[in-house]
């Protein structure tokens, strides 16, 4: 029996792995292996860790990377440790990783340095900051690549991936957002107290690459918030460089009773969350990816998801920079956009990236690839 074993450090990249973990496990051909990193392991985020196991997986091994205050590059050089250690032990015969973070890096560095097949999810995204970096280079060190559309498999192609290790699966936590299974909004409120019906949802990560600009954008950002006047649910940023600054903005809020500040929150729950809201402001690549798939209205803010889009150009999405009047007038638009907008289908999937992630390892080929690469030209 084959171990496979999937590596996840956040909250975010373990709803996108999800479905397909619990596909392997189910599947009674291979044996599921977790690597739990990253922020699953910090206090400060929850110890989402915990999830993994409430939702029944087991063999979840835990590996503190990070101290609450680590750089990023530390945290790379502890992954790498601690993973390496980890697969000398448990030999398996192909890693999956996910994304553009620092824990899919160690993970595809490790698998490529002990000749070990790495599976990468979602290459070939544009992403901004030091994330658009990792993510090609997790894919330029993997050997197979299970995109979400034709436009990141042309890109991971163009980054000399031969087209025939490219599969074109969809983005899997669509999967979930198209299920039955999600927890209604009143178990969603009760369980998180939410005093609320009516609420947008604030999520703002750092921008490594932009760091000196932080502390001057999250105040406008919150200041906005702030004079809004609407309910809000905020959620932590992930834990990149700058994020202590963000979460320092954020005790403004403190006793504020229209706001609820989260450090972290069950992936299904904020789908359910998402669905409801009146729209999401940030950042993040929620607002660009789920929120059109539940015809939620998205205020962009700033560079972090630039390329993802064209702004301007219709859709969901409005995009303002960190700025409060900007951010109001954009936040006044909303009602009417939501209700002129034209809301296209999603190209990041159709529900059944899980079905088409394991008809690909069922298939005998694919454990038959060399784990030696070559660079594929590509005719301009």
């Amino acid at each position: 029996m084959k171990k496979i074993i999937f590596l996840s450090g956040t909250r975010a990249d373990y709803g996108k792995l999800k479905t397909l973990m619990e596909c392997v496990d189910r599947s009674g051909e291979f044996e599921l292996l977790i690597f739990a990193t990253g922020m699953h392991m910090l206090s400060k985020y929850g110890e989402t860790w915990r999830e993994l196991e409430k939702d029944g997986f087991r063999n979840v091994y835990r590996f503190i990377n990070q101290k609450q205050d680590s750089h990023m590059d530390t945290a790379l050089s502890n992954t790498i440790t601690g993973l390496s250690n980890y697969v000398h032990e448990a030999r398996p015969d192909l890693i999956v990783v996910h994304g553009d973070r620092l824990e899919a890096l160690a993970g595809a560095i490790v698998g490529a340095f002990n000749n070990i097949k790495v599976a990468h999810i979602e290459g070939g995204e544009v992403s901004g900051t030091i994330d658009e970096s990792i993510r090609h280079a997790v894919s330029k060190l993997s050997h197979f690549h299970f995109v979400a559309n034709d436009e990141a498999k042309r890109r991971v192609v163009q980054l000399g991936e031969p087209p025939e290790n490219v599969f074109i699966v969809g983005s899997p936590d669509i999967d979930i957002m198209c299920s039955d299974q999600l927890p209604s909004i009143s178990q969603v409120t009760e369980y998180y107290g939410i005093p609320f019906d009516e609420y947008a949802i604030l999520m703002y990560h750092p921008v490594t690459t932009e760091a000196d600009r932080l502390m001057e954008r999250i105040g406008q950002v919150v200041d906005a918030v702030l004079k809004s006047g609407k309910n809000y649910i905020v959620i932590y940023p992930n834990n990149d460089a700058g994020s202590a600054v963000i979460l320092c903005e954020y005790k403004r809020f403190e006793g504020n009773p229209r706001i609820k500040v989260f450090p972290s929150v069950r992936f299904e729950y904020f789908l359910t969350l998402l669905k409801h809201c009146t729209f999401i402001l940030g950042n993040s690549s929620a607002g660009i990816r789920e929120a059109g798939v539940y015809r939620r209205i998205s205020i962009d803010l700033g560079t972090r998801q630039a390329g993802r889009y064209t702004p301007g150009s219709g859709g969901n999405i409005i995009h303002t920079e960190e700025r409060a009047d900007e951010i109001l007038a954009a936040i006044q638009c909303c009602e009417k956009k939501s209700k002129t907008t034209v809301f296209e289908k999603s190209r990041f999937g159709d529900g059944r990236s899980a079905d088409k992630f394991m008809a690909v390892l069922k298939n005998p080929d694919f454990w038959t690839l060399r784990v030696q690469k070559q660079f594929v030209d590509v005719d301009f």
